[in-house]
């Protein structure tokens, strides 16, 4: 059995590994039990249906875990430097991955970043304008890779999240036009002048 004085001899040795211990235990307690209620409640409040909330939050709770773990890992000494030249390779391309346009991971990007944002809420009527064209209908649903969109006519057309948060979006406009087309601009009607009597 471990008597006292062993026990204060350990803490002695590893007194900042155990120091940084508890400030990353924190962190992620602090994280789970202020900032993803927060978010919930955010997400909750845009009207999106829970399955949709229910993925985020796992996969945001699965981030902070993983991360939480790997900085236990490092403090305690765990030798990373054979994995040191993989681990930025990979963060590098995932990086890329998650933001480039081209990336099916950007719209998992888009998604988080559309379901914290409060105009996107379910029932809003948006307007896509992508160049000459757009893109019409009422937010039906956001899932991990598109978002659904009902038009007036009640066709079901889903778009790429990161395409909606790339181009410029118009959110609940005044007037609706049909739900897909190009984009038309119509010459200003010029008044005729009254002929000048002489």
């Amino acid at each position: 059995m471990l008597d006292m004085a062993q026990i204060i001899d350990w803490i002695e040795t590893y007194q900042s590994n155990v120091i940084w211990s508890v400030v990353v235990l924190l962190l992620y307690t602090v994280m789970t039990r202020f900032a993803l209620p927060r978010l919930e409640k955010n997400i909750e409040s845009s009207k999106l249906k829970s399955s949709s909330t229910i993925k985020g939050l796992f996969v945001i709770r699965v981030l902070s875990a993983t991360i939480s773990l790997a900085l236990l890992l490092l403090v305690w000494g765990v030798d990373f430097s054979g994995l040191l030249v993989m681990s930025t390779s990979i963060v590098t391309l995932t990086g890329v991955a998650l933001f480039a346009n081209w990336s099916l991971l950007s719209n998992i990007t888009a998604y988080f970043i559309l379901l914290t944002n409060v105009a996107y809420r379910r029932g809003n009527y948006i307007r896509i304008l992508d160049g000459d064209n757009y893109m019409e209908g009422y937010i039906a649903d956001i899932n991990l890779f598109s978002t659904r969109l009902v038009t007036q006519e009640r066709e079901t057309v889903l778009y790429p999240n990161n395409l909606i948060l790339t181009r410029p979006t118009l959110i609940n406009p005044k007037g609706h036009w049909q739900s897909m087309g190009k984009v038309t601009v119509t010459p200003p009607v010029q008044e005729e002048l009254p002929a000048k009597e002489s």
